[in-house]
């Protein structure tokens, strides 16, 4: 199959989009969350599965092009898990992160919160994500699900704690007015969410700092583990878990406070609902795959920072490893 600039030569289990630009990782991610992949029949995955497997063992029939192939690839990675080779269930999925999650993050986002809701919205949120982080696993090494339980519990009790706690600040701040408390108390669910997400991946990936991650070469062997790659891991992950609520959680408060203020707005209040439904909607389905563009998930590090075992075993002067996500 010939190579193309608008669609390169096919291969298998590896992204069609150059990894190491900012452009090329947007344009997998968007891929990767694509929810249409969720209306895909069972007879049309079955398809892609099959084309996939004719391609392995060079049994493609004639015709077959290298955009079908990387179509059957994309199909399949979006529902089927790469270690159990079983179906992730649909709301589970990365495509349905935008769909499914969104009702969560409007209701994490309306305002006059009372404690019940900002309890309930947070212990949502935080379930969904835990889920989504279980169905998407490593699933090559068995991990105890207490591992996720302690993450689950840990991220839910943080992000309530923090919540309630600011809620309780704001209402005490008798010097703002109650149009600037509503709006202060609107960026809540960001710091919380963030602290949560923090929480979560401490909690889950602390066994790495002891145990390291593998360090790879340039042709993908493993060189050795690495306690300190593990610790570069899990601080770039930590960061990237700040980084991804941020334009979700802060940028609908701000489009909301301004139009709120327009007169058409103030006249059909009932309209507020259904506006910030979509605010919430096209502004997460937009930030979700540019912020997770932002870094590549297998990130580099020079072989002098490791340990002097690792250093030894290969002459190659920068090792990669999966940051993870």
């Amino acid at each position: 199959m010939a190579e193309s600039a608008a669609c390169p030569a096919f291969q298998l289990g590896r992204p069609r989009y150059d990894q190491s630009s900012f452009f090329g990782r947007l344009r997998h991610f968007v891929d990767i969350i694509d929810p249409s992949t969720l209306f895909v029949s069972e007879k049309k995955l079955k398809e892609c599965i099959q084309l996939l497997d004719d391609y392995k063992h060079d049994t493609l029939p004639p015709g077959v092009s290298a955009d079908q192939l990387w179509e059957a690839q994309k199909i399949k990675q979006a529902i089927i898990h790469p270690d159990t080779e079983e179906k992730i269930f649909m709301p589970f999925r990365m495509s349905g992160y935008v769909p499914f999650g969104t009702p969560i993050v409007i209701g994490l986002l309306l305002p006059n919160q009372t404690v019940m809701s900002t309890i309930i919205w947070q212990w949502l949120n935080q379930s969904h994500n835990a889920c989504v982080n279980y169905a998407n696993r490593n699933a090559t090494k068995p991990t105890p699900t207490s591992k996720f339980l302690e993450g689950y519990v840990g991220a839910v009790t943080s992000a309530v704690s923090i919540a309630l706690g600011l809620n309780v600040l704001i209402q005490k701040a008798n010097k703002l007015s109650p149009g600037t408390r509503m709006i202060i108390q609107r960026f809540v669910p960001f710091p919380a969410v963030a602290s949560a997400n923090i929480c979560n991946v401490a909690l889950m990936r602390h066994s790495e700092l002891s145990e390291g991650i593998d360090v790879l070469d340039n042709n993908g062997s493993v060189v050795g583990s690495s306690k300190i790659a593990a610790r570069h891991a899990i601080m770039e992950t930590a960061f990237t878990r700040v980084v991804l609520p941020m334009p979700i959680f802060v940028l609908p408060p701000i489009i909301m406070s301004y139009l709120e203020r327009l007169r058409f707005l103030q006249r059909n209040r009932r309209l507020l609902l259904p506006i910030h439904s979509v605010v919430c909607l096209v502004t997460f389905g937009l930030s979700l795959p540019v912020a997770i563009s932002l870094f590549p998930q297998m990130s580099q590090i020079e072989v002098s920072r490791l340990e002097p075992e690792i250093a030894m075993a290969t002459d190659c002067k920068v090792l990669t490893y999966n940051k993870g996500l």
